[in-house]
């Protein structure tokens, strides 16, 4: 890893102690005008200053973010199937790196789908793509999916991050799940987890406390920070647990605090 490469990869995980929080919004890609990312703009500018870094399309980062941030852009840079199509998993790379540069990303994202039917071509594509990062010194972020027939469980997870870190991906980013220690200790490179759909606040905290205790680096987390009623308390009560070393709990009173100091349910103040 070359000097550029490892400078940027070091502002997404943070040293010393080597943890991310990663704010994704990229969910429009394939979903369209997610509920609570129907405007991008009014939903990343009050919690841009608590992330670590945003994961997020072209299209958003062009439209919807300060070009005065400091914060570090994950871009992602795969897609070409809709919720409604035939097969999510039939992606291809949709951004060059030349975009990718001239719009300053610190690092490009994709996704693979192991056992699904485009297995080969997102794999394919990935190993495609890290040989065009290597060029710039870009790192890349892998985001591992199974197929539906596979349960998302540590032997599967497991195969899918160390296919992904053996293509040469940087960071991978996949599901928790039970015996989460053992997806950890068989990946190579730094394991971060998704935060998936809208779960109550409390079990997203529990989520990310037990992630980081099993070894995952951070979260990449959306729709638990953003969908929730109060996202500056929760994006602050997670950033508690991956930067601060809280516990669930403590996170959990930490949120609640902040937002019985609000002036209202979606007011940054407090």
């Amino acid at each position: 890893m070359d000097w550029g490469q490892e400078n940027r990869l070091a502002r997404i995980v943070r040293r010393p102690h080597n943890r991310a929080l990663m704010l994704a919004v990229d969910h429009g890609y394939f979903l369209g005008p997610t509920e609570r990312l129907e405007d991008p703009r009014s939903t990343i500018a009050p919690l841009l200053k608590y992330c670590d870094s945003l994961m997020l399309t072209r299209g958003v980062l062009r439209t919807s973010v300060p070009s005065s941030t400091g914060t570090p852009m994950v871009l992602r840079v795969s897609g070409g199937t809709s919720i409604i199509g035939e097969d999510l998993s039939r992606e291809d790379i949709t951004v060059s790196i030349r975009d990718a540069v001239r719009l300053n990303a610190t690092a490009l994202a994709m996704s693979i789908f192991v056992g699904s039917k485009y297995e080969y071509q997102t794999i394919v594509n990935l190993g495609r793509l890290v040989n065009e990062a290597e060029e710039c010194g870009m790192p890349v972020l892998a985001v591992t999916a199974v197929g539906k027939e596979m349960a998302r469980d540590a032997r599967y997870l497991s195969l899918a991050c160390r296919m992904a870190a053996e293509q040469g991906a940087h960071i991978v980013k996949t599901y928790y799940c039970e015996d989460f220690e053992q997806v950890v200790n068989s990946c190579p490179v730094p394991v971060i987890i998704a935060g998936g759909k809208k779960i109550p606040e409390r079990d997203a905290l529990d989520l990310t406390y037990k992630a980081v205790r099993a070894g995952a680096v951070g979260v990449d987390m959306g729709r638990n920070i953003w969908q929730s009623d109060n996202p500056v308390p929760m994006i602050r009560a997670v950033r508690s647990i991956v930067h601060g070393n809280a516990d669930a709990g403590s996170a959990w009173e930490m949120y609640n605090r902040l937002v019985s100091e609000s002036t209202g349910p979606r007011s940054e103040s407090g």
